[in-house]
């Protein structure tokens, strides 16, 4: 299998390259220079017309938006047991959380770091203190959820979607109030970032923050 990933240093596709290394997976790591904005060359644009990363290309296949791809790797690798069966009420609270990353927290976190994006420069403070709001509010929402039903998203077993969580709370580390400031929240990064996985992603991507 030829298994191909483009991504970035401190990106979205953090939590691919981790479950590529997590599942043992042979492939090559293509990080793109967004200073020189490699990701919108005319060859990556190719691959994914976003222009933005992770691209995972898979014996031809090209598989974009961070967490569709933690969902393939977990359903092509079951022995890893880290996607429920499907059809199981484990599956629809994976589904949610998953989702919960991707519709919530993901494009709240964009209108912190790209604050011109949605309403021009002139709005630029008003857009972060929303943001701000939106993000603290879902991660209360996540702290409560795991204080009475952790130590996982799914209770005593890991996911991929703790995975895709766990590169989250990364984002929030030079934010005004990190996830480490919640109980619930440090305790599940502090398991997630002790698997030998972490480390390995954190040494080849020459990572030092976080820790």
């Amino acid at each position: 299998m030829s298994v191909v990933l483009y991504g970035s240093r401190s990106t979205a596709s953090l939590v691919v390259h981790w479950l590529l290394i997590e599942l043992g997976i042979e492939h090559e790591l293509r990080l793109l220079d967004f200073d020189r904005r490699e990701q919108k060359s005319p060859d990556y644009l190719k691959i994914n017309p976003q222009g933005r990363v992770p691209a995972l290309v898979i014996d031809g296949q090209v598989l974009t938006e961070s967490a569709a791809i933690a969902m393939q790797l977990a359903d092509l690798h079951p022995r890893a047991g880290l996607a429920p069966g499907l059809g199981t009420k484990e599956r629809g609270d994976y589904y949610r959380w998953l989702f919960f990353c991707a519709y919530t927290l993901m494009p709240a976190y964009r209108s912190w770091f790209y604050p011109d994006e949605p309403a021009g420069d002139a709005n630029v403070d008003a857009v972060k203190a929303n943001a701000r709001i939106l993000i603290e509010s879902a991660w209360q929402q996540v702290h409560e959820h795991l204080a009475a039903n952790g130590p996982y998203l799914l209770g005593e077993k890991r996911s991929a979607a703790d995975f895709v969580l766990t590169m989250l709370m990364r984002w929030s580390r030079n934010m005004p109030k990190p996830t480490d400031t919640w109980p619930a929240l440090h305790a599940h990064a502090q398991r997630m970032k002790a698997l030998p996985s972490f480390r390995e992603v954190y040494r080849r991507e020459g990572l030092t923050d976080w820790t």
